[in-house]
C-alpha cells in the first residue's frame, strides 16, 4: 500500500509540473500577443502621419503655380498702366543776335596796332655746351699713373713718340676686352710707326693686374682710380642706364704727337676695329 501511494504522489506531481508549464506557455503567448497588439497602434499612427506629411509636402507645391498665375494678371495690369510723358521745358525765344562794331579804322599816317600772338612760342634751346678737355692742337695734360705692375707713367717721359692714350670704362667687360685685345693684336704695327699704347680707367692696379693676366695684355693699363686724370681729358661725364645716372668714363681716345699737343680726338668709340681707326690715322710707318 505504501508503495502505491508514493506512486500516486509521484504520478500527481508529474501532472502538476506538466499543467504549470502548460500555463506558463500559454501565459507567454498571451503576453506576447498583448505586446504585439499593442505595437500595431503606434506603428499604424505613424504611418498615418508620415502619410499626412506627404500629402501636405505635395498640396503646398501644387499651390504655387496657383499664386503665379495670380501673380501674372496683377503685373499684366500694372504693364497695361499708360506712362505719362514728361513735358519738354520750353525753349526761350530767339532773338537777333547784335552785330559786331565794324572796326575803327586808322588815321592816315598812322601805324597799324602789332597783332598779338595767339600762342606764345617756346625759347630757343640752349645752345650744346663744347666737350670739356683739351682740343686738338692744345697741349695734352700730363698725368702721372701707376700701371699693373705699380710702375709709375708720366706723358714727358713718352716725349718724342707717339702716344695712344685712350680711355676705356672697366675691366673685363665685353667692350672694353674686345679694345684691348685689339690693340694688343695690333701692337706691333704700332711700335713700328713709333707710337706707344697706353689704356686708362678708373680701376684699381689690382683689377688691372688681372685684366692684363687673363687675356695676355702686354702694354701698360695706367689705374686712375680718383679719375682725375680722366676729369683732365674731359672724359668722366654723366651717364643714363635704365632710368639711372651715374658718373664713368665716355670711352675716348686722345692721339698725342711726339711735341706733347693734341692731334687727335676720337669720341663715342666702337670697340670692335678701332685700332685700325687709330692705325689709319697715323698712316704708314
Amino acid at each position: 500500500m505504501a508503495k502505491k501511494k508514493v506512486a500516486a504522489r509521484k504520478s500527481r506531481a508529474k501532472k502538476t509540473t506538466r499543467k504549470t508549464k502548460k500555463l506558463a506557455r500559454l501565459t507567454g503567448r498571451k503576453t506576447a500577443a498583448r505586446k504585439k497588439a499593442a505595437r500595431r497602434p503606434a506603428a499604424a499612427q505613424g504611418r498615418k502621419t508620415a502619410g499626412r506629411a506627404k500629402a501636405a509636402a505635395k498640396a503646398k507645391i501644387a499651390k504655387k503655380p496657383t499664386q503665379q498665375r495670380a501673380a501674372r494678371p496683377a503685373a499684366d495690369k500694372a504693364a497695361a498702366v499708360p506712362v505719362k510723358k514728361i513735358a519738354k521745358p520750353k525753349l526761350p525765344r530767339r532773338t537777333t543776335q547784335a552785330a559786331p562794331p565794324s572796326p575803327q579804322m586808322p588815321a592816315a599816317g598812322a601805324a597799324p596796332p602789332a597783332a598779338t600772338p595767339l600762342i606764345t612760342p617756346p625759347p630757343p634751346p640752349a645752345p650744346a655746351l663744347p666737350p670739356a678737355g683739351p682740343k686738338v692742337g692744345d697741349p695734352a695734360p700730363d698725368f702721372d699713373l701707376p700701371d699693373e705692375k705699380g710702375q709709375r707713367h708720366t706723358l714727358a717721359q713718352y716725349r718724342g713718340r707717339t702716344v695712344v692714350l685712350y680711355f676705356y670704362p672697366k675691366d673685363d667687360t665685353p667692350g672694353c676686352t674686345t679694345e684691348a685685345c685689339g690693340f694688343r693684336n695690333a701692337l706691333a704695327s704700332f711700335t713700328d710707326r713709333n707710337a706707344v699704347v697706353l689704356g686708362v680707367s678708373p680701376d684699381s692696379v689690382g683689377s688691372h693686374q688681372r685684366f692684363a693676366e687673363k687675356f695676355g695684355l702686354t702694354f701698360p693699363l695706367l689705374a686712375d682710380e680718383s679719375h682725375a686724370v680722366a676729369e683732365k681729358y674731359g672724359v668722366w661725364v654723366e651717364k643714363n642706364m635704365y632710368g639711372r645716372s651715374y658718373w664713368g668714363v665716355a670711352r675716348t681716345t686722345y692721339v698725342i704727337d711726339a711735341d706733347g699737343r693734341v692731334a687727335h680726338i676720337i669720341r663715342n668709340v666702337r670697340p670692335e676695329g678701332h685700332e685700325q681707326e687709330v692705325l689709319s690715322l697715323l698712316g704708314a710707318p
